[in-house]
């Protein structure tokens, strides 16, 4: 989701762009464990009576809450988010970038893409509704295919703290990681009293998670030996074996998603070692020329296929219900045997949405004399863009809240504008490659 990394020659001169391999690699997998997920997750119903309900199959089996453990891949987004965004930072600072230029950047980069795709979905929502599509099965299409946006306001709000916890880490990494974690703990305290309260995780979670790629970015990690990172793995997962046996969380992590708690910062933990402990061997895998042709295309437009797949899944399970094409029961075999032939349909249909809209994962950069847009602007886009985000976490996607989000989240890109173009300086080589925009 980011751009790449820029070394400075030895001649004094901004080297062309170099990729961090491992993380390209890992992101590529976590993308596609979504994907293939979510067509095993969903199961639109339509009942005799006219009803019409949603099934999380893959969720209601027994045998899935030990996979899950190891599937659950969102943490490991924010850890690779937190090595690229620590060196984009530091390298805009030593640009002389401040830091509404840094969430400027950071908001284009994912509003663009959302932007584009509340308008086409409203759109075409209420296309359906003209076209007399029962209310019922457009809301519940509303509300499925909007999932995805919670990733993108907890990323989003993440990556926009950096400059703050940056300068933290800089000063006491550990008190700072340690900081975070007691407040997730704190949060999950009073979830059973105060439910709401609990999504104040969505902030605190996210960026202590972040935060390990803090730690691999300055390759913290990296000076580990290998036994010390098996033993790492093994001790957060016996602690995260300990607090979920005794009953103080859930075993299943798709519940300990929504709202996130402090679970999946031990998965975090986890997985951050276990990226570190693979790296040689994903470097490796990842030069292969085939396989590092399909990441870097697929690497290049990453948001907008996040961001599509499940609504472009909605459309089409909510089409097939209009039809006489047949619609085996959740959980059947025939059900099973169907998933390929649906991930190969939402694959099908992402294709036109990436020539479309996949443009809009890059940035749009001004000429290098052009002024910055104010501080106001920025501060007053990021407001317009979290207010219809915490309607939806709190109160669910509708139709109406569609178009309010539309309109938000495209006048935040009107107020936002485009970054200007900065004369690159000579930076020494960072500790550690990674993905950075430039």
């Amino acid at each position: 989701m980011e751009g790449s990394l820029q070394r400075a020659g030895s001649g004094g001169a901004t080297a062309a762009p170099e990729r961090d391999l491992a993380i390209d690699l890992a992101r590529f997998v976590c993308l596609v464990l979504v994907v293939v997920g979510h067509c095993m997750m969903a199961s639109p119903v339509l009942h005799p009576d006219g009803t019409v309900t949603t099934e999380n199959t893959l969720g209601e089996q027994d045998w899935f809450e030990p996979v899950i453990w190891i599937f659950m891949v969102m943490p490991l987004f924010f850890v690779a988010g937190g090595i690229t965004g620590l060196q984009s930072w530091r390298r805009m600072v030593a640009r002389g970038g401040t830091v509404y230029e840094f969430a400027q950047t950071r908001l284009l980069r994912l509003i663009r893409p959302a932007s584009a795709l509340l308008a086409v979905m409203f759109v075409g929502l209420w296309g359906a509704l003209l076209l007399g599509v029962d209310p019922q099965v457009v809301e519940l299409m509303a509300s499925g295919a909007g999932m995805p946006l919670w990733f993108l306001a907890a990323y989003l709000a993440a990556q926009l703290n950096i400059p703050l916890l940056a300068q933290l880490h800089q000063r006491a990494p550990w008190l700072t990681l340690g900081g975070l974690a007691a407040l997730v703990i704190a949060v999950d305290c009073f979830r059973g009293a105060m439910p709401l309260f609990a999504y104040v995780n969505m902030l605190f979670l996210w960026c202590a998670v972040q935060q390990l790629g803090f730690f691999m970015a300055d390759g913290y990690l990296a000076r580990l030996s290998n036994s010390l990172l098996v033993g790492l793995i093994l001790a957060s997962n016996l602690l995260l074996l300990v607090l979920t046996g005794l009953g103080l969380y859930r075993d299943n992590m798709l519940v300990n998603l929504n709202p996130p708690n402090f679970c999946l910062l031990l998965l975090g933990v986890s997985q951050a070692a276990t990226l570190q402990l693979f790296r040689p061997a994903l470097d490796r895998i990842a030069s292969v020329h085939w396989i590092l042709a399909i990441v870097t295309l697929v690497g290049r437009r990453a948001m907008t296929i996040y961001l599509w797949h499940l609504p472009l899944l909605a459309a089409m399970a909510g089409l097939l219900l209009l039809t006489d094409f047949p619609k085996p029961a959740s959980a059947t075999a025939e059900w099973w045997w169907s998933r390929p032939l649906v991930l190969l349909g939402v694959s099908v249909l992402l294709l036109p949405a990436i020539a479309l809209f996949g443009r809009l994962e890059e940035r749009p950069t001004a000429a290098a004399h052009s002024r910055g847009r104010p501080p106001a602007a920025v501060v007053t886009s990021a407001v317009v863009v979290f207010i219809p985000v915490v309607d939806a976490a709190f109160n669910g996607l509708t139709l109406t809240l569609l178009g309010g989000g539309a309109a938000c989240f495209t006048l935040a890109v009107l107020l936002l504008g485009r970054v200007p173009a900065r004369v690159p300086e000579p930076l020494p080589a960072p500790s550690l490659s990674a993905n950075l925009e430039p």
